[in-house]
């Protein structure tokens, strides 16, 4: 068992994610980078500022555009859309390990046999005119179909025939246009030695440490409870949380981190001991300024943000407007080893001018010159990433 001051914690967290000190990541190579250590990024397609998948690689990538997001997914074909911890954004070699989720859906598909003639006219469709979204194909179907891996529900035949094709494997996401997605047949670009690679843990228990394991590295730092860390790992409870800790302990997979004034044990990759280790020997690294996205890995559990950050952050997006105590997309604002606040920006594309709605600072902070300094460089670094050319404050 290790054991940590408060302060260490947050800088072991810090350090893992790239966001105290120089940047730990750079360009296309930096984002594959983040991408292998977090297992997966959380897709949202709400973009106020940007969105959820390219706000948490802002925040960690040197010289980061949207642009190397969307290459690695729809050019190289080195990371793919498909749900892990929700929506999701994952590195194509982890795809087989989600085949078991396939599996699902497949079975699922025999609840909806009138769907089966229309997915041959898709698979047709496909091949005599490539690429295709729910608008380029009228299916006629009357049912009501629920997506056995993700959140997708209704009546509209052809959004529900593709996505349940999506939700097999058979088809990923061409390329997206805003918030439309566009399909073709996923043996057209993931390699068969991926595509067709059986399901790589068959033991579900040995599946669950896979996840488990991926989650911890995802976040730097997780607890043996209840958390939103391991959303959509299907059926693990806490019984078999327990034993997958008590397996990955045992095999010194992970280690126990006990930290000051905090009652629950905390876990670390083995791997990640250097980090610790440097760490221990009481860093002094620069300071940074950087906004969070509201669905980063780095936040996933608001519970132990809480305990370790003093900060307590909802992401009020669906809070009724009159109940809200900040604002529709409010972005967690981290300066140094704290968060001093969060903001309100808005990206206007029309007008080319990012918008500085609202900044509440935390109580206690002192706005240096310092502190004033490394925000305004982080402002001025967001507009570039949104393509605004002028910066308003309101």
């Amino acid at each position: 068992m290790i054991q940590l001051t408060n302060r260490q914690a947050r800088q072991f967290l810090l350090l893992k994610h790239g966001l105290l000190g120089e940047f730990k990541f750079s360009g296309k190579q930096g984002v594959m980078d983040f991408a292998r250590q977090v297992g997966c990024i959380q897709y949202d397609p709400i973009d106020v500022c940007g969105k959820n998948a390219e706000l948490v690689l802002q925040s960690r990538i040197k010289g980061f555009t949207k642009g190397m997001l969307a290459e690695l997914l729809y050019e190289d074909r080195s990371l793919v859309d498909y749900p892990d911890k929700n929506l999701a954004i994952i590195p194509v070699e982890d795809w087989p390990y989600f085949e078991r989720y396939r599996q699902a859906a497949r079975r699922h598909a025999e609840r909806y046999p009138e769907m089966e003639a229309l997915i041959t006219q898709v698979r047709d469709h496909i091949q005599n005119h490539g690429v295709l979204s729910s608008d380029d194909l009228k299916l006629d179907g009357d049912f009501s179909w629920q997506s056995a891996i993700h959140w997708s529900s209704g009546t509209n035949s052809s959004r529900s025939v593709l996505e349940q094709m999506y939700s097999t494997g058979e088809l990923i996401i061409h390329h997206k246009k805003g918030t439309r997605k566009y399909y073709d047949l996923a043996k057209n670009y993931i390699l068969p030695n991926l595509l067709d690679t059986p399901e790589p843990l068959e033991d579900e228990l040995e599946h669950y440490k896979w996840r488990v394991l991926r989650r911890i590295g995802a976040v730097g730092l997780l607890w043996n409870r209840a958390s939103d860390a391991w959303l959509n790992i299907w059926g693990l409870k806490a019984e078999q949380r327990n034993e997958v800790f008590r397996q990955l302990l045992h095999e010194a997979r992970i280690v126990a981190v006990a930290v000051e004034h905090m009652k629950d044990m905390l876990y670390c990759r083995a791997e990640d001991l250097p980090l610790i280790e440097a760490v221990l020997q009481n860093p002094k690294p620069k300071l940074r300024c950087e906004l969070i996205a509201p669905l980063d890995n780095f936040i996933w559990d608001r519970k132990l943000i809480n305990e370790l950050f003093s900060f307590d952050y909802t992401w009020e997006i669906y809070t009724p407007a009159i109940k809200r105590k900040f604002g529709y997309y409010v972005l967690p604002l981290l300066y140094g080893e704290s968060f001093i606040g969060r903001a309100e920006i808005i990206a206007e594309r029309k007008t080319g001018t990012l918008v500085v709605k609202n900044i509440w600072y935390e109580n206690g902070v002192k706005q240096t010159t310092q502190l004033r300094t490394a925000l305004n460089r982080c402002i001025q670094k967001f507009a570039l990433f949104n393509g605004c050319e002028t910066i308003s404050a309101e």
